[in-house]
Formats: structure tokens, C-alpha cells, sequence
């Protein structure tokens, strides 16, 4: 049976502040990258809060120096319905 992915947020957010610190960057350092005028964002990504969009999953990967599925957590997954 085929299967989705759910993401856990709070796991993920875990991850890309550790991600973070390990790459020896601030958030405001983590801002600028990004070009945002606000840290906003990167905090709220960090306490699972809301998710990096795909781009800037991307990109966080690239500045990591890790790949995608290094930032993502899953807490589980689904059965696709509908999909014989």
C-alpha cells in the first residue's frame, strides 16, 4: 500500500535550530541569508511554529551543508486513498 508522509513540526523545528548552531550560525546571521527583515520567520520555524516553504527548505539544506531529508522529522504516515 502506498503511504504519505506526515511532518512533524515541532521535530523539525528541533532540527533546523540544531542544524543551525552546528553550522555555527546565528538567527540573525540565518536572516540575512535569507534577505528577511525580520527573524521572524526563522524562529518560528525553529519552535514548529509554521514551515520553511519548499525554496527555503531547500536552500536551508545548501546552507547546512545536509539534504532535505536531514531537516525533515516524520511522525508518520498515511495510506493514499483513492489509489488503487
Amino acid at each position: 500500500m502506498n503511504r504519505i508522509p506526515v511532518i512533524d513540526m515541532t521535530a523539525t523545528g528541533r532540527n533546523i535550530d540544531r542544524l543551525r548552531r552546528e553550522a555555527g550560525l546565528t538567527v540573525r546571521q540565518l536572516q540575512a541569508v535569507f534577505g528577511f527583515s525580520t527573524p521572524q520567520a526563522i524562529y518560528k520555524w525553529q519552535r514548529g511554529y509554521t514551515m520553511p516553504t519548499l525554496d527555503n527548505i531547500v536552500a536551508l539544506a545548501a546552507v547546512f551543508g545536509v539534504t532535505v531529508e536531514d531537516i525533515l522529522v516524520y511522525q508518520s504516515y498515511v495510506p493514499i486513498r483513492g489509489i488503487a
